[in-house]
């Protein structure tokens, strides 16, 4: 068995494998790169998830990608999502894998499937299906037969289903490498002597699947060959110690363009410029294949987003959450991707030398023996321009900047200079849900303990009761009430995520915690009737933990009961799993008649219901969910969940971390689309919206030092209607805050309205003769220019809302 030979004699079993010529690409390694059909490659790649979008979108999602110079399609593989239930399997919709991986290939983009099967990526569970947890023995992650049993069962399934498909590259599909695992080296340590053991069982079990194309481990730095470590992170040129072997190549697995947020978090928010610095400076050190996790977030539908994770994902990828190009992300990294491979053959094949040019500044130059020369000019320092000589040359570097000489004489590309266009997104109501008339409600029934069907003296873990079946678990409480006076205080303690208190079907408050902090107490006064009274806490999960060991033993739920100081932890406690909401599936239209509907009279009240229906926006801009009148809670269109929400929970600065929810136009009919909403808290449906979502605005800013023209694009189907800012000369601020500065031409709207009104695309010259004059002789001149982009059909005047 593959298993049982030694390293040596696996390392050349695994160079036959992966050498194995098909019909279709020959995909093997050296110490430099990649090698496709005998070409070492440097590759560019970005993370497309298929489950976080629709079919419908991944055409669009692809092609822009490949616009953008992306040469490989990356995604995971969600167990969890494919096999919920063990032994049914499932692939049809946003589940559909081989037809994603179709759609790559028919754009003739290569792709990196990351088959885990453990993922994290904040996705619940980290991918893996919650029956395992139940599975007797088992240790998820670890040098353990119950769960090497079942990981092997389902790699081998996707391994077959891409054979069978013929996707990988070696049967002339596009796949051009596997990952087995996912940062594992975070947690080997605390599984001891059973963690190498398992990095090198699940080594040997992949490569002896001879898929034809090699596989990699993301930060595993003890991945035995043939399988390649590879770095995850924002600063790998800086961090990756790099291959642990002289004859694999430098790659770099996610380069995170910016961060998931979680409910209560702020967006963090990665320039354009630094994303660059980074690829730049990690293709200087010989990487040879960058991923950017993600290029496409997407939207976390239902309830697959791990704990506290927001609905919306990687929004501030060069593709944002619906598929809109992100400006300037997405234009700086198309010519970063363009000036590399312009040189590319120099860096694959050249010579690499490494040598100080200052004190913060380097040069990294690679030379062939035919003469070809190209470098990288590195300035490391943050705060001020350097001048430098480089081969009897002056070159200014800005700030904190790699410039680009693919002829090692001539600058075509520096880091720090954006030179693409800037814009904006913004959205814009298209229906209004504000008469009460329209929406009608079913108060979700408190259960008492007599109905329920489990019972324990204990309280039980909330995951191990719900098996993510549901959010939703009740803890039914009946006691004697033996305190004195008509108050008395309850202390609820919980594991996460939030607990709502009911004391004889009346709401007596609600808890939280949040994702760095998940457990919480909640505590109350309640009013006690003499005799006999019953507790019903609500306890609500949003995501389950997605990373960590042993993940199988994390709890969540209620674990501690006071009233007045006494202990009912070890009481008798009734159970209810879910929602009687759920449980008749009202959310559908086959559901709704199981309950009787009552007329919503603007009074909103906790753990409520809402229907209603509408029709779809015209048009083909995206649609949003406008929920900034609402709690927390889940959001159904005709009977498709399009995330939890919670718009209560705000960050540090007072705002929503999420209020748009994204609607994908293939969810909706042209008319009557049913909208349910679970709201938990007292929100009020009559205040929602549904935005349509555009690129509003494009801004261009130049100058002398970056380039002599400014060229604006609007979306297709969009024109530009106005000229919100022009000025020619020395205008103050940037593309988000500017004003005219001292020196300004006269001429800069009118030159500019006449140039690009009603136009969708035009190019603007930062010239005197463009402009019809010098506003100010010897002075460096400046243009920036910001302009409206509006829909070519005549349309009602909107009133836009930066988002």
């Amino acid at each position: 068995m593959v298993c049982m030979l030694s390293r040596v004699a696996l390392f050349s079993l695994a160079i036959i494998i992966i050498t194995v010529q098909g019909k279709g690409s020959n995909v093997t390694y050296d110490g430099r790169a990649l090698i496709v059909d005998g070409e070492r490659r440097i590759l560019f790649s970005g993370s497309i998830h298929y489950p976080r979008s629709t079919p419908e979108m991944w055409p669009s999602l692809i092609s822009k990608a490949k616009e953008g110079g992306v040469d490989v399609i990356q995604t995971y593989v969600f167990w969890n999502l494919h096999e919920s239930t063990q032994g049914q399997y499932e692939f049809d919709g946003r589940k559909d894998l081989v037809r994603f991986l179709k759609e790559v290939e028919a754009q003739g983009l290569y792709a990196a499937l990351r088959i885990g099967p453990f993922i994290e990526a904040e996705w619940t569970y980290g991918g893996l299906p919650f029956w395992l947890h139940d599975i007797p023995g088992i240790v998820f992650r670890s040098d353990n037969e119950p769960f090497k049993k079942h990981m092997e069962r389902f790699v081998t399934k996707i391994v077959n289903m891409m054979k069978y498909n013929n996707l990988y590259a070696s049967q002339g599909g596009p796949i051009i490498i596997s990952q087995i695992e996912n940062e594992y080296e975070n947690v080997e340590a605390a599984f001891h002597e059973k963690g190498p053991s398992y990095v090198r069982w699940a080594a040997n079990m992949s490569v002896a699947l001879d898929t034809g194309v090699p596989w990699v481990m993301c930060k595993q730095s003890d991945a035995p060959d043939p399988v390649i470590n590879t770095c995850n992170g924002m600063r790998c040129g800086e961090t990756f110690t790099g291959p642990n072997s002289a004859n694999k190549p430098s790659m770099w697995t996610e380069n995170w363009t910016s961060f998931y947020q979680v409910f209560g978090g702020e967006p963090y928010i990665r320039t354009a410029e630094d994303i660059a610095f980074h690829v730049a400076l990690f293709i200087a050190k010989n990487g040879s294949y960058v991923n950017y996790y993600m290029y496409h977030g997407g939207t976390n539908f239902g309830r697959t987003s791990s704990a506290f994770a927001i609905t919306s994902y990687y929004d501030q990828a060069p593709l944002d959450e619906y598929g809109l190009i992100r400006q300037p992300k997405w234009g700086h990294l198309k010519e970063l991707h363009a000036t590399i491979k312009s040189c590319s053959k120099t860096l694959i094949r050249g010579t690499q030398q490494n040598f100080s040019l200052g004190q913060l500044q380097h040069a990294y130059v690679f030379r062939e023996s035919s003469g070809d020369c190209a470098a990288f000019l590195v300035n490391n320092n943050s705060r001020q321009d350097v001048k430098i000589l480089f081969q009897n040359r002056s070159y200014e570097l800005p700030p904190k900047s790699i410039s680009i000489l693919p002829d090692c004489k001539t600058i075509t590309f520096n880091t720090a200079k954006v030179n693409t266009q800037y814009n904006t997104r913004s959205a814009t109501s298209s229906h209004e849900f504000n008469s009460t008339e329209t929406w009608e409600q079913y108060r979700e029934t408190i259960p008492i303990y007599d109905n329920t069907s489990i019972r324990a003296k204990t309280l039980l873990d909330h995951l191990s009761t719900t098996k993510d079946t549901s959010d939703y678990l009740w803890y039914i409480l009946r006691f004697q009430n033996h305190f004195p006076g008509p108050q008395s205080v309850i202390q609820a303690y919980s594991h996460g995520h939030v607990l709502h208190a009911y004391v004889n079907g009346v709401y007596a408050g609600s808890a939280h915690g949040n994702h760095d902090s998940p457990s919480f107490t909640l505590k109350n006064s309640v009013h006690l009737k003499n005799g006999s009274n019953e507790f019903a806490f609500l306890s609500v999960t949003v995501g389950f933990p997605n990373s960590g060991a042993y993940l199988e033993r994390k709890i969540a739920g209620l674990r501690r009961l006071h009233v007045q100081n006494k202990d009912f932890t070890s009481s008798s406690w009734g159970y209810q799993v879910g929602l009687s909401g759920e449980k008749f599936q009202i959310y559908t239209n086959s559901g709704l008649n199981k309950v009787h509907w009552n007329k919503f009279g603007g009074n909103a009240q906790p753990l409520t219901w809402y229907k209603t229906f509408f029709d779809a926006p015209t048009g083909d801009d995206p649609l949003a969910l406008n929920l900034h009148s609402m709690g927390k809670g889940e959001a159904w269109i005709n009977g498709q969940s399009i995330g939890r929400y919670w718009v209560s929970f705000n960050t540090s600065k007072g705002n929503p971390s999420q209020s748009r929810y994204h609607i994908p136009r293939s969810f909706l009919k042209p008319t009557g689309n049913l909208l349910v909403l679970l709201e938990e808290e007292k929100g009020y449906p009559p205040g929602i919206t549904v935005d349509s979502v555009s690129i509003s605005k494009v801004c261009g800013h130049v100058s002398e030092s970056d380039s002599s023209v400014v060229q604006l694009i609007c979306p297709p189907d969009k024109n530009i209607s106005r000229i919100q800012f022009s000025s020619y000369g020395t205008p103050e601020g940037n593309c988000e805050h500017y004003a005219i500065g001292k020196c300004h031409s006269p001429n800069s709207r009118a030159v500019v309205e006449k140039a690009c009104r009603g136009k969708r695309k035009c190019t603007i010259l930062r010239s005197n003769q463009f402009f019809n004059g010098d506003p100010c002789p010897g002075i460096p001149k400046t243009l920036l220019v910001d302009a409206k982009c509006r829909g070519n059909k005549t349309r009602k005047r909107e009133k836009f809302q930066s988002i």
